[in-house]
């Protein structure tokens, strides 16, 4: 399953470009990674002046067309940029995803924190359950895969049962983007569960391989890396999914179609509440 991350919450556009920041920039990316192979996209959206936007209005009008111009599982970012409120990161469900980020614990992130303490997280999850609304556990460190062990325990397992986490490796102040740091990750995670893994900035293409080799699923785009290769920026988030892709199939596990990623995720099931 390959999943693409578009746009982030930090990068301006006046950085970079081809970040797709208004709502048809979205839809228009969304479409092209479709086809490129991608089966899932995590939206962040941003406002009129380029920053994190989480007003629920917005957000609902990109869930509903994403779910009009493509067969994608769409999943809303609840972590925002590290300076949204946590009372705006909790609203993002109002918008009724297929699936959303759920991050399991705070983290230094460059010169930033993003805040994630465990009050939040539980009021996420449960949330999450109440809605049918299928969490994807955001994993930078090795204490966030045991914070997912304890929210298990306490709560029981998400809608539809399916325990899917993504580890992002390679953020400043959490695990790097290694091999070693994959193995690590997955073997601390619950039994059963399935992973993505996100390689962050140049180390997008050592956690992909090791992602795919472990078995994992992969995460790209531009929220995630801007450069394709030494000294060449990124063209368009669709051109990191065809790399995706063509790995997948190298690997002889070639990329997982929409509609069997939402029967992966128990999404057929009838599990969203959109």
């Amino acid at each position: 399953m390959i999943t693409v991350a578009p746009t982030g919450a930090e990068t301006p556009k006046a950085s970079a470009p081809a970040l797709p920041t208004r709502l048809d920039e979205l839809v228009s990316t969304a479409r092209a990674c479709s086809a490129a192979g991608a089966a899932m996209i995590h939206v962040h959206l941003r406002d009129d002046h380029d920053r994190s936007c989480l007003d629920v209005g917005r957000l609902a009008d990109a869930v509903a067309a994403l779910r009009a111009e493509t067969d994608l599982v769409v999943q809303l970012s609840t972590g925002g940029g590290v300076s949204d409120s946590f009372a705006d990161r909790l609203a993002v469900l109002d918008a009724e995803p297929d699936s959303c980020s759920l991050t399991c614990g705070t983290v230094n992130f460059g010169d930033s924190v993003f805040a994630n303490p465990w009050p939040l997280i539980v009021e996420l999850y449960t949330r999450c359950r109440e809605r049918g609304i299928l969490p994807e556990f955001e994993l930078f460190d090795l204490g966030h895969v045991a914070t997912l062990h304890r929210l298990l325990d306490e709560f029981g397992p998400p809608p539809g049962g399916r325990v899917h986490a993504d580890l992002v490796l390679g953020v400043p102040g959490g695990l790097p983007g290694t091999t070693s740091a994959v193995v690590a990750m997955v073997a601390a995670l619950p039994a059963h569960a399935t992973w993505s893994a996100t390689g962050i900035g140049r180390s997008a293409l050592p956690v992909a391989l090791a992602a795919l080799s472990a078995g994992g699923h992969l995460r790209v785009g531009m929220e995630d890396t801007l450069t394709f290769a030494r000294g060449r920026p990124v063209r368009d988030n669709a051109e990191l999914v065809e790399r995706a892709a063509t790995l997948a199939e190298l690997a002889q596990r070639p990329a997982m179609p929409a509609a069997r990623a939402r029967a992966f995720l128990g999404l057929d099931a009838g599990v969203t509440a959109g």
